[in-house]
């Protein structure tokens, strides 16, 4: 058998059947403080391009490679160019260059309140604009239906018949 991936022990471990709720509450809150400060300082300096092997990131960052992984997986879709998490070891070359609006968007969807209101923000976008694209996360979830064809309609298919004689069939 394969060894397992640095992402797939992560999520082996972070989503673990073994673990208790207490034990699972603790482990998330741990690795929610060090996301947040690994945010802290990322939104600090936006213009930084930080890349590096995932070893040196931890290094960085002051944290294991294994909760550097899980960092990682969280923000992948937030990069301008995602990184090979399936795939990755420890020295793989990863890069944390993101896109600041789907980063933002991202912490919303997630409903990661202790991400997307860090003060830092506020040096990215005015208030403004933090309250856009909030909504415009919250709406992109939001299913609007159409207006109901009646059966005594024009059918949508451009026949000219009534909706009941044709496609309402």
């Amino acid at each position: 058998m394969a060894e397992k991936t640095l992402l797939e022990q992560w999520r082996e471990s972070a989503y673990s059947e073994e673990m208790n709720q207490d034990e699972l509450k603790k482990f998330w809150d741990v690795y929610f403080q060090i996301e947040k400060e690994i945010y802290e300082k990322l939104l600090s300096n936006p213009q930084e391009k930080v890349k590096g092997t995932v070893k040196e990131l931890a290094g960085k960052y002051g944290i294991e490679v294994f909760t550097m992984v899980g960092f990682l997986d969280g923000i992948n879709e937030s990069l301008i160019k995602e990184n090979p998490i399936e795939t990755m070891t420890e020295d793989t070359e990863v890069s944390l260059v993101y896109d600041e609006e789907k980063l933002y968007k991202n912490m919303v969807d997630a409903k990661a309140d202790w991400l997307y209101e860090l003060p830092q923000w506020d040096q990215i976008f005015d208030e403004e604009k933090k309250k856009a694209l909030y909504l415009e996360q919250k709406k992109s979830g939001t299913v609007v239906k159409g207006k109901k064809i009646g059966r005594n309609d024009p059918c949508p298919c451009g026949s000219g018949k009534k909706y009941k004689k044709c496609c309402g069939r």
